[in-house]
């Protein structure tokens, strides 16, 4: 497999990014990896105390840096953080070079996940109506993915054969 045929899960915090990767990823006999877990692991704490102690532009300075360098990697599905698609260099990168999902649930679904969270910085303090435009801005962005799973009325079977479909398809049409 080359390169581009790199899997990226992009969307919302709450879209199931790094549990439909995984699950991916283990069906395709792939390399996992879930960008939010390495930043953890490489600063020694959570995304939270990141943005507590940080600030946001910090972190996104830092996942820009460990994001570009991971997309290098060869035979993996790659679940990216719910804002790093968002960055351009990012952005770029991946539609340049590998293969986009975008996990796109309804807005009220995605505001049930995350509206209590204490681990996602960005939800814990927002108000619904935050969230909401929050969802509506990146949703804009994310659109921009090769590949759209629309995951409402789909359990995460259904939605990972989805995607192993659209990718082999992406891989065998040559």
């Amino acid at each position: 497999m080359k390169s581009k045929e790199n899997l990226v899960f992009l969307g919302m915090m709450g879209s199931g990014k790094s549990s439909i990767g995984l699950l991916v990823a283990k069906k395709l006999k792939l390399n996992f990896i879930d960008i939010d877990k390495i930043i953890e692991k490489n600063l020694n704490t959570s995304i939270r105390k990141i943005f507590e102690n940080k600030g946001e532009e910090y972190f996104r300075k830092v996942e820009e840096q460990i994001t570009l360098k991971k997309l290098k990697s060869i035979s993996t599905v790659i679940s990216l953080g719910g804002g790093a698609f968002t960055n351009k260099n990012i952005r770029k990168e991946v539609l340049k070079n590998h293969l986009s999902f975008w996990l796109n649930w309804d807005d009220k679904i995605l505001l049930n996940r995350i509206k209590d969270s204490k681990k996602r910085p960005l939800a814990s303090n927002a108000s619904e109506n935050e969230l909401i435009d929050l969802i509506k801005k990146r949703s804009n962005i994310y659109s921009k993915a090769q590949y759209e799973i629309k995951c409402d009325n789909l359990d995460k079977n259904e939605i990972v054969m989805q995607i192993i479909k659209l990718y082999e398809k992406a891989v065998f049409k040559n």
